[in-house]
């Protein structure tokens, strides 16, 4: 059991982790997180969820299903307030708890919070972590599951409310250094790192830096790529900025504009779904705001960048614009940073005065965070080139 006693700032947990995970409508967080829920229970570790929608509709048995958001904000409100204060009357049987909730709602009422601040306190969460997905996927699931009109444009605005809303919550709450913005990727391909930073929080956070719209046509290029950032997904935290893609929407409606076509058809969860061309081109500046912004987010919230240069055909290094800003904000924000120079010619002053290190293969820095500590070991096939993934391909 997690006990409590008093300190001089309020009460403080002996052990145990409590963590509270957001995301706009349409993130589908639950089964993501049971996901998760398996995976630390195959490991012997016990990970009880706690899912706040699927509590608030037991409370509530008149309520039909997807209808909850329509009540009136004070029966809303009720609700929540009587579902959190069970929560927290068996929370400390437990040494690690996930809270699944929003910090936010925009519903036909307008924008409004979806949670407490006096118990939000009393939770005294140790991670605030918003899940965020591409906003192809998230309109899928709008339009498969849910009665919710609504643009693309909605999507990306509701998104950011509540990486707005969680972030100012875990800074009133916790203060700073507790929240993270965290991709769900496809398939399972990200819950190997939130499992590390739920319970093993002391493994290092890496922002995987690399070209993408650069090498799009290299497929060997794309392979080393893929095998680079495997490698540290392997043995660290990553915040991969490939498990946002939202590049491929952009890209699919300027081959369809092209073309002369109003249209165009996108494979999301195995299922075709029609996109208006206008609309997605309307949100090209959105989405390139967001990527910028989001990315330093990540670069924020690691402990270190370290990023692959590939040689392009041409001999000069793959270097491209966004890569090298992220190199410089992590430099500025004092973050250590690495870099896998491949190209033959020698890398500028503005590349070798702002790196930690400097290595000529993925294996090499491995074994440099193997000496230093970072990890224990790696096994050599984890950095040998495959055939290149889908996932990252658009930026």
């Amino acid at each position: 059991m997690a006990g409590q006693h008093p300190t001089l700032f309020g009460r403080s947990r002996s052990g145990g982790r409590r963590v509270v995970v957001t995301g706009q409508v349409g993130v589908d967080k639950k089964p993501f997180l049971e996901r998760l829920g398996a995976l630390a229970e195959s490991r012997g570790k016990a990970l009880r969820r706690f899912h706040i929608g699927d509590l608030m509709y037991a409370e509530a048995p008149d309520v039909r299903p997807g209808r909850i958001l329509d009540l009136p904000l004070a029966r809303l409100g009720a609700l929540r307030r009587s579902v959190f204060k069970d929560i927290l009357s068996q929370i400390d049987q437990y040494e690690t708890v996930i809270v699944n909730t929003h910090a936010s709602f925009r519903w036909k009422h307008g924008l409004f919070p979806a949670f407490d601040h006096d118990q939000m306190l009393a939770l005294d969460a140790d991670l605030y972590i918003t899940l965020v997905d591409n906003v192809d996927a998230v309109h899928e699931r709008l339009t498969r599951d849910y009665n919710l009109p609504h643009t693309l444009k909605d999507i990306l605005v509701w998104r950011e409310e509540e990486i707005l809303a969680t972030e100012v919550l875990a800074s009133a709450v916790r203060g700073h250094g507790c929240f993270y913005v965290f991709a769900r990727g496809l398939g399972d391909a990200t819950l190997e790192s939130l499992y590390r930073l739920i319970f093993r929080p002391d493994t290092k956070r890496v922002y995987p830096s690399f070209p993408m719209t650069h090498v799009m046509d290299m497929p060997e290029t794309l392979a080393q790529i893929d095998a680079f950032r495997s490698a540290l997904a392997e043995h660290f935290i990553t915040f991969d900025p490939g498990d946002m893609d939202e590049k491929r929407l952009l890209s699919y409606a300027a081959t369809a504009m092209q073309e002369g076509r109003t249209k165009f058809s996108l494979r999301v969860h195995d299922r075709d779904v029609e996109f208006d061309v206008a609309e997605v081109t309307s949100i090209a500046k959105d989405i390139d705001a967001q990527i910028y912004a989001r990315d330093f987010k990540l670069i924020d919230q690691s402990d270190m960048i370290v990023s692959f240069i590939p040689e392009l055909a041409s001999g000069k290094p793959g270097l491209s614009s966004g890569v090298e800003r992220e190199l410089q904000h992590a430099f500025e924000t004092t973050k250590e940073v690495y870099i896998v120079w491949q190209p033959r010619v020698e890398p500028s002053p503005f590349i070798t005065e702002t790196a930690t290190r400097l290595f000529a293969s993925t294996e090499e820095a491995l074994r440099h965070f193997q000496a230093k500590g970072y990890l224990a070991s790696f096994q050599q096939p984890l950095f040998q080139p495959g055939p290149p993934s889908d996932r990252g391909r658009f930026g």
